[in-house]
């Protein structure tokens, strides 16, 4: 199956060479506010630009479990901030309820600075804000799982070059020579066959590659597209202990997470529960890296019969057309002074906004539940 694409910023051509879940039930496309790279690969299933119902987002991780093999243990698994620290955190509740097993430890990747001691960093070259930062597991015991694994299993949206996971691969494997294979998870991977088996050549150990959907693509850049100047997202670069749980995929975790919530001082005094919300159209939004446990929420919600939809916030700059039919700006909850986004969500679309936060107090100048009429919930 191919499919080509006349997008702003200029002309993708895909090719479908394997698919468990259509190319129509998993992505559409965008143009980036990014010179680095044009063009976007926008997931309907990520939870991310475009809001999914739970239950589908849930199958998504369920699939890709299935596909993994055995795995000799200590296993490791790393997932990509902000993108797919759900996807990520997802995928490995459910191996751990598949397999049972309890020789294995899940981080993910942050842009944040905390003073714990820092594993390894790396890059993302082509992203709007490349460095990455994953930190040494808190726990004593999860810490030796860390520098003792066996397997990695590195998770992502999706793979394009594949560069940014061989960058963090790489630094893993000088952390952990001992690490005998490798395993690349992701919704989408475009890599082709060419660049896997460079990949393989790079990380010389054994490399799988596990996806719903494979192809290839061509992108033909439009020399006259013009995407705007990058707005900041770099941030203040100062530490962020105060605001951060010290907890969660940023410092290790080993079993499923059991997020309890409270309702901001000044938010409408209605619990996250079934009750207020029945006969209502509801939107639950995670916030940047703080994606997972705001999914659970929702997920929670749609097993008691509502109608809800899932996404969460972004420091991802991305036009308006394609995939993209809304675009909503404000400012940070992190404290960066930065721009974030909610694409394909318009303030009055749903009857009921819930987002859920790790940060508090919430910087004055963030008003995205001002802007959606939201209610406030916090993770504690």
């Amino acid at each position: 199956m191919n499919t080509t694409v006349t997008l702003p910023c200029g002309r993708l051509s895909v090719s479908i060479h394997q698919a468990r879940w259509p190319l129509e039930a998993l992505c559409g496309f965008a143009c980036r506010r990014n010179r680095k790279r044009g063009f976007l690969f926008v997931s309907k299933v990520l939870g991310k630009h475009i809001p999914v119902r739970p239950a589908l987002m849930r199958q998504s991780h369920h699939d890709l479990t299935l596909l993994l093999p055995e795995l000799p243990g200590p296993v490791l698994f790393v997932a990509l901030a902000e993108t797919a620290t759900a996807l990520g955190q997802g995928l490995f509740e459910h191996w751990l309820r598949h397999t049972g097993r309890g020789d294995a430890l899940f981080l993910h990747t942050t842009r944040y600075r905390l003073r714990r001691p820092l594993a390894l960093t790396f890059d993302e070259s082509h992203s709007h804000a490349p460095e990455h930062l994953l930190y040494r597991p808190v726990a004593p015991e999860d810490a030796k799982l860390f520098h003792s694994a066996r397997t990695l299993v590195l998770i992502d949206d999706e793979i394009s070059t594949g560069a940014t996971l061989v960058n963090l691969a790489r630094a893993c494997l000088r952390l952990n020579p001992s690490l005998a294979s490798v395993h690349l998870v992701c919704l989408t991977d475009w890599s082709g066959e060419a660049r896997r088996t460079e990949i393989q050549r790079h990380l010389e150990r054994p490399v799988a590659f596990h996806c719903l959907l494979r192809g290839e693509y061509r992108f033909e850049a439009d020399p006259e597209f013009d995407p705007g100047p990058l707005p900041d997202v770099i941030g203040r670069d100062d530490f962020k202990d105060h605001l951060l749980p010290a907890e969660g995929g940023r410092l290790g975790l080993r079993r499923p997470a059991e997020p309890s919530w409270s309702v901001s001082p000044g938010s409408n005094n209605q619990q996250a529960d079934a009750a207020p919300l029945a006969g209502s159209r509801v939107l639950v939004l995670g916030t940047g890296e703080f994606a997972y446990p705001p999914y659970l929420l929702a997920r929670q919600l749609e097993t008691r019969g509502l109608e809800v939809w899932y996404q969460s916030t972004t420091r991802s700059p991305i036009l308006p057309g394609g995939a993209i039919e809304s675009v909503l700006e404000f400012a940070d909850n992190y404290g960066d002074g930065m721009p974030n986004y909610v694409y394909n969500v318009r303030p009055g679309a749903y009857d009921r906004v819930l987002i859920g936060y790790e940060t508090w107090p919430l910087p004055a100048d963030h008003r995205l539940a001002e802007l959606l009429s939201a209610q406030v919930l916090v993770a504690r």
